[in-house]
């Protein structure tokens, strides 16, 4: 693997130069005023970012994952019941997660591919007369397949079945690449990492909760101590940590986050929609097709390529790293053989989605697939000329 070259996996994704330069800070005392003047600024700016009035922002030394656990073990009780379609790896490990915290999960199963079904949770919901489900679980985007799921339908269906359950949502790999709406949408909890949208190192997941979900961690009785947003909160307050932080993470999230609101959220997203839409012609141009059921369900942020039939897809992300030092992403789970993943998502532009579309066109041909060498390339150059609404209209 080479240096030199961006990679194309979802996430870790690629660092700007700055952000890097951003985390690699001198020690500081993370119990001084000092400290304040990187938390705070970075827990108003994902707040915004988060599109919420009244969400609390938490930090933890962690991941994505870690985030996972926080939610569950901050507002839930052993025996408790959630809902979630289980379509993906990533919607499927969350649920191993509250299975293993002797949660009941009611689980949903979903071809991998489609969206959470908001109208069988609208159902399931509605019957539950007792409320016994006590939240929903929902991935914005799936990292495996390369789906966007309907948030606000998820939030219809809850408010149709009148149901007063929480409502998580894992935008892991959307939140900072995509449009997500905490508040407009009804989200108790937002879970995401530092790895992705942010273009930070592994490290960090970042949480909002809103006022319901903190207000639901009073009676929770699930076992939590690094993960415990009641000793987070209060020390916040005093400008400091439970224990030690990430403080070079944090310095970095700080100028990340300033980053993205300085180019605007619309901007980023608009961004990100036509990096990943040249990529999707060029599949088009290979004769290729998405995992993604259908076009509304298409990621801005990863693209799941499927394969041939009786072809090893893995063959090409080791291809390419050998070859040609270049990282893309594997499939995982039910489709790992079945398609690979190009990631375009955090700090990428068109001409380095470029590289990584060439790449996969010389690769796919050392592997004897009847790929002609510059067909996608012509088709997402074309696309970044003349098909980019924010090109078209400076033109």
């Amino acid at each position: 693997m080479s240096f030199q070259n961006p990679v194309f996996i979802p996430g870790p994704t690629n660092i700007p130069e700055a952000i890097r330069k951003a985390v690699d800070m001198p020690t500081i005392d993370h119990r001084s005023p000092l400290f304040g003047e990187i938390l705070h600024p970075a827990r108003a700016n994902v707040r915004k970012i988060l599109k919420s009035a009244s969400a609390e922002i938490f930090f933890f030394p962690s991941t994505g994952t870690g985030g996972w656990e926080t939610a569950l073990t901050n507002t839930l009780s052993p025996g408790d019941t959630v809902l979630a379609a289980r379509n993906g790896m990533f919607s499927h490990r969350w649920i191993d997660m509250c299975q293993r915290h002797g949660l009941t999960v009611e689980v949903v199963e979903t071809p991998w591919g489609e969206g959470i079904p908001a109208e069988r949770f609208e159902a399931i919901l509605s019957a539950d007369k007792g409320h016994a489900i006590k939240a929903v679980l929902a991935t914005h985007n799936e990292t495996a397949t390369g789906v966007l799921s309907d948030i606000a339908a998820v939030r219809r269906a809850m408010d149709a079945a009148a149901h007063p359950a929480l409502l998580f949502v894992d935008g892991v790999s959307s939140i900072g690449s995509m449009d997500f709406r905490m508040d407009d949408w009804g989200v108790d909890i937002a879970v995401t990492g530092s790895q992705k949208g942010f273009m930070l190192p592994a490290g960090l997941a970042i949480l909002g909760f809103s006022p319901k979900a903190m207000e639901a961690g009073k009676a929770a009785t699930l076992p939590r101590t690094f993960f415990d947003i009641r000793d987070m909160e209060k020390s916040y307050a005093a400008n400091g940590y439970p224990y030690t932080p990430a403080v070079g993470l944090l310095n970095g999230l700080k100028l990340s986050t300033e980053m993205l609101l300085a180019e605007g959220l619309d901007a980023v997203f608009a961004r990100h929609h036509r990096i990943a839409e040249g990529v999707r012609r060029a599949v088009g141009a290979w004769g290729l097709t998405l995992c993604a059921a259908a076009p509304k369900l298409y990621s801005d942020t990863v693209s799941a390529i499927r394969t041939p039939e009786g072809f090893n897809a893995t063959d090409i992300v080791a291809r390419a790293a050998k070859d040609y030092g270049v990282a893309f992403g594997t499939g995982l789970g039910e489709v790992a053989g079945k398609v690979f993943r190009i990631g375009h998502l955090g700090s990428l532009t068109d001409v380095m989605a470029l590289s990584g579309i060439a790449t996969a066109e010389m690769v796919m041909a050392d592997l004897g697939l009847p790929i002609r060498l510059g067909s996608g390339v012509a088709a997402a150059q074309d696309y970044y000329r003349h098909g980019a609404p924010a090109k078209q209209a400076a033109a």
